[in-house]
């Protein structure tokens, strides 16, 4: 294997594009360098991207929002004030990922990238309605969050395309959001479900706007538009939480394995969605 680490983003796009199949990025390597060991992946050419200036950016800024570089460490996001006050439910996800060792080195970036169901961070940049910001031979592009997935351990990345940055627009008015998951374990684990939630209120407390995403529910994470039409115009009456959490339950297209049944994820994602949701209306009641 050859290690290389390009000191800028035009280098890096050289390198994977000259490598073919065999040439990986590598921002965090909690789990290529993992997948590379174990021969789940061949990797003739490791291409460190970790200190190329464009992927470590972290800015907000309150009319254009967020940008997160791909190669940012998720332990940077919890010393992001905007992080807390803004986007809760991308913090609540980096925070699951791992150790606070592991985090000291995983990305955001990288958590999507490796193209997981489960993954803790996409359900989150879905019902933000994040944008991932590549970049190729090709030139760049945005691709939205919740077409990023295309199937398990699959992404819409091309060949020799890299992602730059994640941009989350900013906060609307009145909004909240929310992420959390359900694993057997209490911590160091992966999703047996997870469900993010956004809403946006009117100042008559109705609701005017949601999206619910959940994951690990089938081969992508999955954009539930029935669950955030079916609160638009209420004020989360019980009947409407309800109507929601049935409509994730309805879009689940789980698998039976070692972590759980069909069944039984579906009554998660059920019940997932409504708490998820319920986070996000008791910060509304907080700010």
């Amino acid at each position: 294997m050859e290690y290389l680490a390009p000191a800028s983003l035009d280098e890096a796009i050289g390198l994977l594009a000259s490598g073919g199949a065999g040439a990986a990025p590598l921002a965090g390597g909690t789990d290529l360098i993992i997948q590379n060991r174990s021969g789940r992946r061949e990797v003739l050419k490791m291409v460190d991207i970790k200190h190329i200036p464009e992927l470590n950016v972290l800015d907000f800024d309150p009319k254009k929002g967020l940008r997160l570089g791909a190669a940012v460490a998720c332990v940077r996001l919890g010393e992001f004030a905007p992080m807390h006050k803004h986007y809760p439910a991308l913090l609540e996800g980096a925070e699951l990922i791992g150790s606070m060792q592991i985090q000291g080195r995983a990305s955001v970036g990288g958590n999507i990238c490796n193209g997981s169901p489960a993954a803790d961070t996409i359900c989150a940049l879905i019902v933000l309605d994040a944008a991932c910001v590549t970049c190729g031979p090709s030139g760049s592009r945005e691709i939205p969050a919740k077409e990023f997935m295309i199937g398990p351990g699959k992404t819409a990345l091309k060949a020799g395309e890299l992602l730059v940055e994640i941009r989350v627009p900013p906060p609307a008015p009145g909004s909240a959001n929310g992420y959390l998951r359900f694993i057997p374990r209490n911590e160091m684990d992966i999703a047996v479900v997870s469900a993010g939630a956004w809403i946006a209120t009117g100042k008559d407390g109705k609701c005017t706007g949601a999206r619910i995403a959940i994951g690990a529910c089938g081969p992508t994470p999955i954009l539930v538009e029935k669950a955030g039409k079916a609160l638009v115009g209420s004020k989360f009456e019980e009947s409407v939480l309800g109507a929601a959490g049935q409509a994730s339950r309805e879009a689940a297209r789980p698998i039976d394995d070692i972590r759980g049944t069909v069944e039984y994820r579906r009554q998660l994602a059920d019940v997932l969605t409504r708490r998820a949701i319920g986070m996000a209306i008791q910060r509304l009641t907080q700010k």
